[in-house]
């Protein structure tokens, strides 16, 4: 399995989405510029430029028409995916840090980090078809979790909206009143804080990624724990295999206890778990540093990672990947 080296940022990766088709793959860094790239041969197609700050992560709609942007430009910003056009921008006053587009594109979540005063925030925004109808109002505002909040996503039907961060509990809402409907075990639950989250394609299950050094699969109407997935380092990204029972998680210390020598020392690899047996089947070395990102195709045939290194790795599997016996 050659890696593809996809070298278009500067700074640290911090965060992979393909789009629904499997065709593109949208990378966001610390650079302040969000590319995107073909997903079959890693070429690089364009960059949306416009951001002042890290962009922490991006959704894109379900045509492939709009990419949403997070940044800690305290924007949240909609572009025109096939031209890089800047479409409007929705201002804070906080760094936002996760963005994403609902089933039907007519709404996003965006979260705000606690800043200054600001405590953080987890908003719902309208999205207008028609440009001249978009406002910068929000639908809702969730307010009452303490410490940054890495990631929230839609749960099934748009019902509901699961927030994971700092203080290391998974959390339930809502998503037409904000209330409080379900939040994790804090005994079986992470102990650190969550870096990642990560639906399974169907939005039934998802997994979460912590600096406590696993990954946990979780059932997203219920909140049970499904599963645990032990590795022996902090966990900065997780994504489910959308085709076969695998899960990948990858990470490593954090950039300041690193040194630059030997790649396997800092264990820098993206590892393989069966989803179902937690049993570890393989791993991919390859970055220069943590891996901040991951993501799989839709198809299930390729997945890439994103690392502290500035590179995007693209990977189409082997065969024999698909012939795993367990």
């Amino acid at each position: 399995m050659r890696p593809i080296l996809m070298k278009g940022h500067e700074r640290p990766l911090t965060f992979l989405r393909y789009n629904r088709d499997g065709d593109l793959l949208f990378s966001c860094a610390k650079d302040h510029t969000p590319t995107v790239w073909y997903a079959d041969n890693g070429d690089r197609l364009g960059t949306y430029r416009g951001h002042n700050g890290a962009v922490w992560s991006c959704d894109v709609s379900r045509d492939s028409a709009r990419l949403i942007t997070g940044s800690a430009d305290q924007t949240a910003k909609l572009w025109e995916v096939s031209t890089g056009r800047e479409l409007f921008s929705f201002r804070f006053d906080a760094p936002t840090r996760s963005v994403e587009f609902a089933i039907g594109d007519a709404l996003a979540v965006v979260t705000t980090d606690n800043f200054m005063d600001h405590v953080p925030t987890v908003q719902v925004k309208h999205i207008a078809e028609d440009l001249d109808d978009q406002t910068d109002e929000s639908a809702l505002v969730i307010t009452g979790i303490k410490g940054r909040i890495n990631r929230a996503v839609w749960g099934p039907l748009n019902r509901t909206i699961i927030t994971a961060g700092e203080d290391a509990t998974i959390r339930i809402w809502d998503s037409e009143t904000g209330k409080l409907l379900k939040e994790s075990d804090k005994e079986s639950g992470h102990q650190k804080t969550i870096t990642s989250l990560s639906k399974s394609s169907d939005w039934s299950h998802f997994i979460t990624g912590s600096l406590d050094k696993s990954a946990k699969l979780w059932d997203a109407r219920t909140l049970t724990l499904i599963k645990t997935y032990v590795t022996e380092r902090p966990v900065n990204a997780v994504d489910i295999s959308p085709t076969h029972d695998t899960v990948v998680l990858g990470g490593g210390q954090d950039a300041m206890n690193v040194t630059m020598t030997d790649r396997r020392a800092g264990k820098f690899e993206a590892k393989f778990y069966h989803k179902i047996l937690q049993e570890e089947i393989g791993g991919v070395k390859g970055h220069f540093g943590p891996i901040n990102a991951l993501a799989f195709n839709p198809d299930g045939r390729s997945f890439s990672s994103g690392g502290e290194d500035g590179y995007v790795r693209l990977h189409h599997f082997d065969s024999d990947y698909f012939n795993i016996k367990m």
